[in-house]
């Protein structure tokens, strides 16, 4: 036989609680949902292309030349092919903040696409 509380309610342990795990649940699907457009907000972010290029910004699928108007020439370029013959680039930005500090941003291409960058 089970024992109850005050309220009525079995010892059953808090995490079990169906009004907890709803709790949780509903937390959770808001997390992953920030999530989500958190990743994608950038792509919709400008309207177009040049609107990103005259604010001097980059967007995931510029093509080399887009970037070089936007940011300028890197100030290394790595090229790599992947075992399928893909071509793949890393640029290299520095930005000097002052005689003994860079900052480097760095831009991955796959053919001709920006993929991804880290700046």
């Amino acid at each position: 036989m089970t024992t109850s509380n005050a309220l009525g309610l079995k010892d059953v342990p808090y995490l079990c609680r169906r009004s907890v795990r709803v709790a949780l649940y509903v937390l959770l699907g808001i997390i992953l949902l920030g999530m989500i457009t958190w990743r994608v907000l950038p792509y919709y972010k400008y309207s177009t292309l040049e609107e990103a290029i005259t604010q001097k910004r980059v967007v995931v699928g510029m093509s080399r030349e887009q970037v070089l108007k936007s940011w300028g020439s890197p100030y290394k370029i790595d090229v790599t092919y992947t075992d399928t013959g893909v071509r793949r680039e890393l640029w290299v930005f520095e930005d000097w903040i002052d005689s003994a500090t860079v900052k480097h941003r760095y831009l991955y291409f796959e053919e001709d696409a920006l993929v991804g960058g880290w700046y």
